[in-house]
């Protein structure tokens, strides 16, 4: 007769016998899910998660990730949203919009843009310019400098050329109307996402500091692992990559 629940044999029995399988199942996939979640710098939601278990191979099901994520307390964690604010202006050279809000391109090295936004340290501001290919939002490009000039988006250039050797001419598009999201939008979502799950979540003593994270967030995260919609759920670097299979 197997022991009343409560008594002493039935806790006996109970801490003899090892987990359930789906227990063990349970606590094998959330450490899955905690491992992937740190490596993105705690900035992910459950669906991407649930997509980072697919790529390893696991089988599960959104809702079941959403359950485990919940329970383990994992939840995207980002930084504060913009003020809200009037922002607008005339552009400060007079240069044809030749990209045209046309952000999607069928090949790699046909068109980049570029813009320039600032972090805040307890040095001063450092000015961060970047280049991104449109074709896989891959960020190919960067400089930080302490003051905002044409060095430093020249600068950005110049590592994008150097990385990519173009072959043949590439529209460069840069920022048109200060503030205006939506004539440069996709170096502006980059920005939004960088200041989101990186800068506004720390403080940085120093422009060497804020360097040091800068690259941290672009070359160690972003571009090889953060996944995007657009790209399938690819990373830039993996997008890239698959294209050329």
């Amino acid at each position: 007769m197997p022991p009343s629940a409560g008594s002493p044999e039935w806790i006996y029995t109970w801490l003899k016998n090892p987990l359930s399988r789906r227990a063990n199942e349970d606590k094998r996939q959330t450490d899955l899910l905690l491992k992937a979640w740190e490596e993105s710098g705690k900035v992910y939601g459950y669906r991407k998660l649930h997509d980072d278990l697919l790529d390893q191979g696991e089988m599960c099901c959104p809702n079941r990730v959403a359950c485990l994520t919940r329970l383990a307390g994992i939840k995207a964690q980002i930084g504060d949203k913009r003020r809200p604010g009037i922002y607008g202006g005339r552009p400060a050279v007079a240069i044809d919009n030749t990209l045209d809000r046309q952000f999607d391109v069928a090949a790699p090295d046909k068109a980049w843009v570029t813009d320039i936004t600032y972090i805040r340290t307890c040095e001063g501001f450092a000015y961060l310019a970047v280049v991104i290919d449109l074709y896989s939002r891959r960020v190919i490009g960067w400089a930080m400098q302490s003051r905002q000039t044409t060095d430093v988006v020249l600068q950005a250039l110049l590592m994008a050329v150097w990385r990519r050797k173009p072959k043949d001419k590439v529209l460069v598009h840069s920022m048109s109307r200060r503030g205006n999201c939506h004539d440069n939008a996709v170096a502006e979502s980059f920005f939004n996402l960088l200041k989101r799950e990186r800068i506004r979540r720390r403080g940085y003593r120093s422009r060497d500091e804020a360097r040091q994270d800068v690259f941290d967030y672009i070359e160690m995260f972003y571009n090889p692992k953060r996944k995007h919609v657009r790209n399938g759920m690819l990373s830039p670097v993996e997008f890239e990559r698959q294209q050329k299979i």
